[in-house]
């Protein structure tokens, strides 16, 4: 089964909560108006009620109500709805007055007399023809100190026919009303999320082959400018990484051609035709010299994938750069005596990381500077402790390094000097493992230099201690 869309859900959930709201303000409205009109009636009969006390103050006494009744009976003439009933409290069978035609049930009257009050009270009958009343009653002294009960009642038709127009009015509106509601959010709904097509748009252009297309974040609401700006920062990311990684791609087949065409063609001229063993001989240890650089390539290749994947990080242990830097010279020891190169080591220092990591870090800056130091002269190796960073400085001298080389130098097979770096064996892939190393530590790699000076590289490590030393 289709599940319904978002706009369309959204919108009856809107249209739900909207007919709740409309349903209880029409309660409300009716609670209120049955209210206000309860108490614009009471009013009313006790308005009326302080009437008639005055009324009743011009007799003398109950008697003087039977013979002269027409000063009490103005008082409710032209009130249709009003019934005016009078009893004296020592003769109860019969009352003194009786005006209009409401309430007719005498119980009602006679219980509503007999709990009369000195203070106007309330109660409400019905007849048995299914009408309502509102009856205010009340005792009150004549001059002559005899107390006579005052009943008016109310009809309460006009009042009962007034809500019943109004619940009417509103059964017949409430559907339409909640109809409009319905496609006004249905429609505020789907033009809200009106953006999220270009989200579609912009989805179903992208491939593997074209990650140029961007979402556009002009007059976005704020959640989904927010979004856009996500996926617009992801799509550069992978656009980044995907013509990194086919620039990888091509440097690598380049890299690999040329020692393949050479083992191909060496060997095809080979056996062309026949050949002394002596010539066979220099034929291998030609091709065994090309397949150890294919080798080295690959095991290159091989480690910075290694550095690369998340899956790499292993548990970092505290280490010693100096010791680090000591074991490297060691190994380097031979090199540097062939070229009469002296190395020394000046400051400590400390970080966290893997220490066979760091020695191939430092290792293959060491290859470089004695690659590239003149013979006889001197490489430093020091050690400098920040506030936030741990440096490590490898200086040589040297023909330097022309400035627009330097941004470059830590890309995947870039050389400054292609033919003689072929030449030494150099894959080109040494400062790039150095840069991945260092980015898996958390740190940095950077080189100064420039013509005919010090060329100096430096491993920024973070200084997991925080102290200074100078």
């Amino acid at each position: 089964m289709k599940s319904a869309s978002l706009s369309m859900r959204l919108g009856l959930a809107v249209s739900i909560l909207g007919a709740l709201l409309v349903l209880f303000l029409a309660v409300l409205a009716f609670i209120a108006l049955t209210h206000k009109l309860d108490k614009l009636s009471k009013d009313s009969l006790s308005e009326k009620m302080r009437q008639i006390e005055h009324s009743l103050s011009l007799y003398e006494k109950p008697v003087d109500i039977n013979i002269e009744p027409h000063v009490l009976l103005d008082q409710v003439m032209g009130h249709n709805n009003l019934n005016l009933t009078i009893y004296d409290l020592k003769n109860m069978r019969t009352p003194l007055l009786k005006s209009g035609s409401g309430l007719t049930d005498s119980r009602v009257e006679l219980k509503a007399a007999g709990s009369a009050t000195d203070n106007v009270s309330y109660s409400r009958s019905s007849d048995d023809q299914g009408r309502h009343f509102l009856t205010a009653s009340r005792l009150i002294r004549l001059p002559n100190g005899t107390n006579v009960a005052v009943l008016l009642s109310l009809d309460c038709a006009n009042d009962e026919a007034l809500l019943s127009a109004y619940l009417s009015s509103t059964i017949m509106a409430l559907p339409l009303l909640l109809l409009l509601i319905g496609l006004s959010a249905w429609a505020v709904v789907k033009r809200g999320l009106a953006p999220l097509r270009e989200f579609r748009k912009v989805a179903a252009m992208i491939s593997a082959q074209d990650l140029s297309h961007r979402l556009s974040v002009v007059k976005m609401p704020q959640e989904l400018s927010e979004l856009a700006h996500g996926i617009n920062f992801m799509l550069h990311r992978l656009d980044s990484d995907v013509q990194q990684l086919s620039q990888f791609s091509d440097d690598l087949a380049h890299e690999l051609r040329s020692p393949i065409s050479n083992l191909m063609g060496k060997a095809q001229v080979t056996l062309s035709r026949e050949r002394p063993t002596e010539e066979y001989k220099a034929v291998l240890e030609s091709s065994t010299e090309e397949l150890g650089r294919v080798t080295r390539i690959v095991s290159d290749m091989l480690f910075l994938a290694q550095v690369s994947h998340p899956a790499a990080l292993v548990p970092f242990e505290t280490i010693a750069l100096e010791d680090e830097a000591l074991k490297v010279i060691n190994l380097f020891s031979l090199s540097a005596e062939d070229k009469q190169i002296s190395v020394s080591v000046t400051g400590s220092g400390s970080t966290i990381g893997d220490r066979l990591m760091i020695q191939r870090a430092i290792s293959n800056l060491m290859s470089n500077a004695i690659r590239h130091c003149p013979a006889g002269q001197a490489i430093s190796i020091s050690i400098e402790v920040h506030a936030t960073e741990v440096s490590l400085l490898v200086a040589n001298p040297g023909a330097g390094i022309d400035p627009q080389h330097l941004p470059h130098l830590f890309d995947r097979f870039y050389r400054v000097d292609t033919h003689h770096s072929r030449a030494e064996g150099s894959t080109g892939l040494g400062l790039a493992i150095v840069k991945s190393i260092m980015s898996l530590h958390q740190g940095v790699a950077e080189v100064k230099s420039s013509p005919g000076n010090i060329t100096t590289f430096k491993l920024g490590f973070p200084n997991i201690h925080g102290q200074t030393s100078w």
